[in-house]
């Protein structure tokens, strides 16, 4: 498995962005997307395989965006991993009771569209587990 991308809740995005691409060095991606509202979050781009994506309020848990103020930063983490590796995966989900919350569905990540699913761990972490269709 790799890390593939973490999400991060933002007050402010541009702030997010200035501080991850001044401050760290690292690059920023679909910002003109976003601005346009074709996007609906911009990414960070930390190397070839593993992304930050940038979640403004608006895309936050319900309880939440209501808020604004108290929040977890860490919105989700996501793991990919081989087609094979993600099926055994969602059968020792399901042998061990843990409820899948999303999924399947197909989502971007830091290498492009994949298939995922949506699950919490023993301290309600929301994890992403990945798998990339061959092209």
């Amino acid at each position: 498995m790799q890390l593939d991308h973490i999400v991060l809740n933002s007050c402010d995005v541009t702030k997010t962005l200035d501080f991850y691409t001044h401050i760290l060095g690292l690059s920023a991606e679909q910002v003109d997307a976003y601005h346009a509202g074709v996007a609906l979050f911009p990414c960070i781009r930390i190397n070839n395989n593993t992304i930050i994506d940038v979640f403004p309020p608006e895309l936050w848990a319900p309880d939440d965006s209501q808020t604004k103020t108290i929040h977890s930063n860490l919105n989700h983490f996501c793991l990919s991993m081989t087609h094979e590796e993600w099926i055994s995966l969602n059968e020792r989900l399901k042998t061990s009771s843990v409820a899948i919350e999303e999924g399947v569905v197909k989502r971007n990540g830091a290498k492009g569209m994949g298939m995922s699913i949506y699950f919490r761990d023993p301290d309600n972490n929301l994890i992403e587990a990945r798998y990339y269709p061959e092209s």
